[in-house]
């Protein structure tokens, strides 16, 4: 079997048939239907006069039809382009243009916004629209009509999907990974996460993230398991959807964790078939995870990852050792290291940059060399992500390079602060950002969302800090609000917090 998406699909299929790859709502999906869309998709796009590289982009919430896209374009050659379903008309135009897209796929919700984005395009010749398809649209279902078979070769080498980074800093950079890329991550997942053909992977997380199309989609499908697709994570039927569907398993974020932590009816569900949980996209305070743990009774695996490998490239190994507050230990097939500033591996313990190697990094930032060179050194994924390695080999992350503090000279990790506040009882979501100083350079903020019903001083707060870190690191200004900015999968954007904050200043 060939390294690519379309051979996995193809050779699951020969032997799983009319097994359920996909639950979704009221309806089940077999390997063969799924198979079946995939290659009349397929022929269709190219039936469109796409070749293969040419880019498609998918702007669709949570829905079976992103599935069968994703996989239509696997079997035509063309390149699965996601688009993040929280932009507005300016963030997704970037990516259509920037990308070079031909074709875009989306659904009614977001047709205003493509009516102004259409024009700055020169190389988008058409739109697709799921349900109701406008005049000069042409509709989905079309695509399951092509108007002859084409069945075209794939290799791994071949660009599968480019994955836009959430722009933390400045545009968002195109990741462009390959067939290789996307099916050494789906097999290095399901071993590490030890799935079977029994096991069941809700999504609840967006399929434009890599978490959502590798750990809930390709691992099951390497797996030869099923998935539970769902509309996105929403506390009121999550529980019961768990239980319906009867979910061996999940991946969610911190965020996701701290609202199922504080659900009052938890107990009324049967959970008895879930596994494990995966968190990742972010590091889970060390209160979350031992909360949640103590609440439910489950499993939490903590991983970590970046689009630019794909997604997964560590995690505390299942049946293992595991340590709270660990990222792990690197999945089989992948290297990691912490390095100084010049590249030079450092000691044991000590902080550093973390590095990783391996057939999941991407091939390159698209169309951006620069970015591609700083990025991939000496062989090396340069994450960004500042850690550390203990003695047994596990890795801890400390904060983003670009995040770290520095208060009069001194190094300051805003994780270890966010570690501390998140014990608070009274404390929901924290975040802790530099703020400029004319004096200390930059000085420690504290952003803070309490739990319903409770509050709290900024007094208080740094009292707490104070009882529990080295007085250098601790806050000395607390700001309280209703709700902290958000990526779509739950990442909380410090970049927007300070700008809000140095806004408010003016």
């Amino acid at each position: 079997m060939l390294r690519t998406v379309k051979d996995l699909l193809t050779e699951r299929e020969s032997k799983l048939k009319n097994k359920t790859f996909m639950f979704w709502e009221n309806e089940e999906v077999s390997y063969s239907l799924l198979l079946d869309r995939a290659r009349k998709i397929g022929a269709s796009l190219a039936g469109k006069g796409l070749n293969k590289d040419d880019k498609v982009c998918i702007w669709l919430q949570n829905r079976p039809e992103f599935i069968y896209a994703m996989f239509g374009c696997a079997f035509s050659g063309t390149v699965l382009v996601p688009i993040n379903t929280q932009f507005k008309t300016e963030e997704a135009q970037y990516i259509i243009d920037n990308s070079e897209a031909k074709l875009l796929i989306t659904q009614p919700d977001y047709l205003e916004m493509v009516s102004k984005i259409k024009p700055n395009c020169p190389n988008l010749k058409e739109i697709v629209v799921v349900d109701q398809a406008p005049p000069g649209t042409t509709a989905f279902s079309e695509l399951y009509n092509p108007a002859k078979p084409i069945e075209r070769d794939i290799t791994e080498e071949d660009v599968a999907g480019i994955i836009y980074t959430s722009g933390t800093t400045g545009f968002p950079k195109g990741a462009v990974l390959t067939n290789k890329n996307y099916f050494v991550n789906a097999q290095q997942i399901a071993e590490a996460a030890q799935m079977t053909e029994a096991d069941r992977f809700m999504c609840i997380l967006p399929l434009f993230h890599v978490n959502g199309q590798l750990v809930t989609v390709l691992g099951p499908l390497y797996a030869g398991a099923s998935m539970i697709l769902t509309k996105g994570f929403s506390p009121k039927d999550f529980l019961a959807r768990l239980a319906r569907y009867r979910a061996t398993a999940f991946s969610g974020v911190p965020t996701v964790y701290a609202i199922l932590n504080s659900l009052p009816d938890a107990e009324q569900y049967d959970l008895s078939r879930l596994r494990f949980c995966i968190c990742g996209a972010a590091p889970m305070p060390v209160e979350v995870f031992e909360t949640f743990e103590r609440k439910y009774k489950a499993y939490i695996l903590e991983g970590y990852g970046l689009s630019e490998g794909t997604c997964a490239s560590s995690i505390n190994p299942l049946g293992g050792k595991r340590k709270i507050g660990s990222i792990g230990i690197p999945l089989k097939g992948q290297e990691m290291k912490i390095v100084d500033d010049k590249d030079q591996e450092v000691k044991q313990g000590e902080v550093g940059e973390i590095l990783v190697r391996g057939e999941n990094v991407m091939k390159e930032y698209y169309r951006n060399p620069k970015a591609t060179e700083e990025t991939l050194r000496r062989g090396w994924l340069h994450t960004g992500d500042l850690g550390y390695q203990d003695a047994d080999g596990y890795f801890f992350i400390v904060g983003r390079k670009k995040e770290m503090i520095i208060r009069g000279g001194e190094n300051i990790y805003p994780k270890e602060i966010e570690e501390v506040l998140y014990k608070h009882p009274a404390v929901l979501d924290a975040a802790v950002v530099g703020i400029p100083d004319k004096v200390w350079g930059e000085e420690v903020g504290a952003f803070i969302v309490t739990k319903p019903g409770m509050s709290i001083t900024e007094q208080e707060i740094i009292a707490y800090c104070q009882d529990r870190l080295a007085k250098y690191k601790c806050p000395r200004q607390v700001f309280f609000r209703d709700s902290l900015p958000k990526t779509a999968t739950g990442k909380i954007q410090k970049r927007k917090i300070l700008e809000q904050y140095l806004e408010a200043k003016k």
